[in-house]
């Protein structure tokens, strides 16, 4: 073992334990050619977080349009999702994940609606691949919508928040 391999051992171990003094999921170093990236997972981390989610069923088929009552208007549920991602406010999903309205279980959220929010401000987290990512507001504005459920499955370019 190198003298260098012990120093950077050391050094390791003393992340590890300001990760632990501070409480931190996540911490990233990076000195010239070297770059060391310690994380923490927690025993009950997927077991205790999310309360379970209960679906209603999917409705009904809607009847074809032959069989439509005369002077019936077809549903305008997916107009009104593309109006949402085209809208400039609308703060759509980065990626595929876990969306969470609070940094853990049993706090407050990060915003409600009506609340006034500085751009990079964090109005969400997304857990994808057991990393809990920051989602930061994309304008400052009063957010009118919010248009996810805490611990909601969401995809990549979904609607989630429209600020105003």
């Amino acid at each position: 073992m190198t003298k260098s391999s012990q120093v950077d051992q050391d050094l390791i171990r003393a992340i590890a334990e300001l990760l632990n003094k501070e409480d931190l999921a996540e911490i990233e170093i990076e000195q010239e050619d070297f770059r060391v990236r310690v994380t923490r997972s927690y025993p009950n981390e997927g077991v205790t977080y999310a309360a379970p989610q209960h679906y209603a069923p999917a409705p009904a088929a809607a009847p074809a349009a032959s069989m439509a009552p005369a002077g019936s208007v077809p549903a305008a549920a997916p107009a009104a999702a593309e109006d949402l991602a085209s809208n400039p406010g609308t703060l759509t999903s980065p990626m595929v994940g876990t969306a969470y309205t609070a940094p853990e279980p049993g706090k407050a959220a990060f915003v409600s609606v009506g609340a006034k929010v500085t751009e990079g401000q964090t109005l969400l987290i997304i857990e994808a691949m057991k990393t809990m990512n920051q989602i930061p507001a994309h304008r400052s504005g009063t957010v009118t919508r919010i248009l996810f459920e805490d611990a909601q499955p969401v995809e990549y370019g979904e609607p989630l928040v429209v600020i105003e």
